[in-house]
């Protein structure tokens, strides 16, 4: 058993990244990967002169280490930043597309909320702060501060855009914990995002609200395809972690691999593979670990794939996409215009887009006919873009996600609190993965770099 040596599970974000920077401390990894290639969501494909990415489309520029890694990869001349169409987004209210107010002025303006959800925002600051004790719903804490028509009309679309998620369900404090800050250290919203916007500034940092978008010009799988190339021969792939113990010299693994299991042995190992993944081979260190892990609901999202000729397009292209609110009451949750964010997704006649079904609002997703809901949610589709009938998409791909992205709901804390718990109990073994930390991108390569000084630190104390 090599001295300073790591096993980390998984080739995701997580994985890759925090082995990046562990290889360039001197640290010797070896990375297990139960499928047969890296970037775990993260999955690009072009077909037919088509890019699709099946998982995430984009990430945000929100911290200095985005740009570190693009540059030591030397990955410059394919980064990508989304054009400025991409910067007005829509909410479906009504059957009508109506973008989000972007500025005071606009919001004044908007049809998207009422008078009185205007007047109840001047409020916001007056409002007392909510119970500390508490760990209360993204839902409750979006009334209690910004009124019910808030609530509706965007944090609920924006939830199900990003997490896929319930705001009913979901914990403020641990989905989305910059927000909870603001009014724990401000006692306001607004007040705090001014005050936010001064220290972002000082530590070099950018709000996910004024972040730039970035991609690749083959898709997102590039930063990780990138990684994983810079192990050399450090990746096991087709490699699944059956079982793992603790002995008195660290860590031993059983790994099946093209129907043979082998051993391998570590004084230290990280996990970054799914909640649900790690909980089915941990029971016989933790069984209380295994229920925590596997108590993390990950909801089912299907994502579908669309290309139409652009002349059969009546609706203008020149945003984001739209987010629906769940009293709309419609199939899917919303629609990415991935040729309009970033070039070369598609050849000029053509526009593409992606879009998501499923997640919390659906959990029983699977139990359905998938080919009958395509087929509901492409005629909806059609409708809102004003698509012209009976034009059919040029390309229509899709991905089923049974289980997509961890939802941090209420009592989440708990199982974060356990987590910490294990690894103070078993040293050595590292819990890491989108289920801590937050779950886009840019939180993922966040969480990778305090992982490794994590480990580091933990690795030169035991020299």
């Amino acid at each position: 058993m090599a001295k300073n040596k790591i096993v980390i599970l998984g080739a995701g974000i997580t994985g890759l990244t925090t082995a990046y920077w562990l290889r360039k401390a001197g640290i010797e990894v070896e990375i297990v990967e139960a499928r047969s290639e890296a970037g775990g969501s993260m999955q690009s494909e072009r077909k037919d002169g088509f890019l699709i990415d099946y998982g995430p489309t984009s990430g945000l520029d929100t911290t200095p280490l985005i740009g570190r890694l693009v540059e030591e990869l030397g990955l410059q001349p394919q980064l990508i930043f989304a054009n400025q169409e991409a910067k007005k987004r829509y909410i479906l209210k009504n059957k009508r597309l109506i973008s989000l107010p972007t500025g005071p002025l606009s919001f004044l303006g908007t049809d998207l909320f009422p008078a009185s959800a205007k007047l109840r925002l001047l409020k916001e600051p007056f409002v007392k702060k909510t119970d500390p004790t508490e760990d209360i719903s993204i839902a409750d804490f979006v009334r209690h501060r910004l009124g019910e028509e808030f609530l509706t009309n965007a944090v609920d679309p924006f939830i199900s855009g990003i997490y896929a998620g319930n705001p009913e369900k979901l914990s403020v404090k641990s989905a989305m914990p910059r927000l909870y800050a603001l009014e724990e250290k401000y006692g306001s919203l607004i007040k705090g995002a001014i005050a936010g916007a001064r220290e972002r500034k000082k530590s070099g940092e950018t709000s996910k609200q004024s972040a730039q978008q970035f991609s690749f010009k083959e898709g997102m799988q590039t930063l990780p395809r990138a990684l994983a190339a810079s192990m050399n021969d450090s990746i096991q792939y087709d490699s699944v972690v059956e079982k793992i113990e603790q002995n008195e010299k660290g860590f031993r693994l059983n790994i099946k691999q093209n129907n043979e299991v082998r051993v391998l042995e570590s004084e230290f190992v990280l996990s970054t593979i799914p909640a649900h993944r790690l909980s089915k081979t941990i029971q016989m260190m933790d069984e209380s670990l295994a229920q925590h892990l596997e108590a993390i609901h990950y909801p089912p999202v299907m994502v579908l794939y669309l290309a139409f000729r652009r002349s059969a397009i009546r609706q203008p292209l020149d945003g984001f996409g739209f987010l629906i609110p769940g009293q709309e009451r419609r199939p899917f949750l919303g629609a990415i215009w991935s040729s309009v964010i970033f070039e070369n997704r598609a050849e000029d006649e053509y526009a593409t887009f992606t879009l998501f079904v499923g997640g919390a609002r659906k959990p029983d997703l699977l139990k359905d006919d998938l080919e009958a809901k395509k087929k509901e949610v492409i005629k909806e589709f059609k409708q809102l873009m004003m698509i012209a009938e009976p034009d059919d998409p040029v390309l229509m791909e899709s991905k089923v996600w049974p289980r997509a992205i961890p939802q941090y709901n209420i009592g989440h804390a708990l199982h974060e609190a356990y987590f910490q718990q294990f690894e103070e109990t078993h040293p050595g073994f590292f819990i890491g993965g989108n289920f801590r930390g937050g779950i886009s991108v840019s939180d993922c390569i966040k969480s990778s770099d305090r992982l490794s000084q994590q480990i580091l630190e933990f690795v030169r104390n035991r020299s």
